[in-house]
């Protein structure tokens, strides 16, 4: 509770049952997590350029999270929910946002994102003109400048 990690190499570590309330990742090493096995109650966590590729945040209710600066390729989203976090300058290379609670997210700096707005609550999410491509992925369109 209450603690920031700088530097750490957490890759693959069980956090079944863990606690983290008020928690700050900073240039941590986190592949494959899984944070859906998290004791629920109270989780709340920020992460700073922290690699999370292959980590999942099933069902996990993380309002206003902020993930700065991160690398979240093929993290699990699905049925999250992420009201009002924060994903600034993320790579989101095929992350799974499904029967996600996106609504007040904000997207704009990030990037390589694909959520379907048919599957996925986005009201007054904040997304760039640059990335507005990233939901309309499923319609295998082609968007030119």
């Amino acid at each position: 509770m209450d603690c920031e990690f700088n530097g750490c190499n957490l890759s693959l570590v069980k956090l079944t049952k863990t606690l983290f309330r008020d928690t700050r990742f900073k240039d941590c090493k986190m592949l494959g997590l899984r944070f859906d096995t998290c004791n629920e109650f109270g989780l709340s966590f920020s992460f700073d350029n922290c690699q999370l590729n292959h980590s999942s945040f099933y069902k996990t209710k993380i309002k206003k999270t902020i993930f700065k600066k991160s690398q979240l390729q093929e993290t699990d989203f699905a049925e999250s929910d992420l009201t009002s976090a924060v994903f600034d300058n993320c790579n989101l290379m095929q992350t799974i946002f499904d029967s996600t609670i996106l609504e007040k997210a904000d997207f704009r700096t990030s990037y390589n994102y694909s959520i379907d707005p048919e599957t996925n609550r986005i009201k007054k999410a904040k997304f760039s003109i640059l990335g507005v491509s990233g939901l309309l992925n499923k319609y295998d369109i082609v968007i030119e400048k």
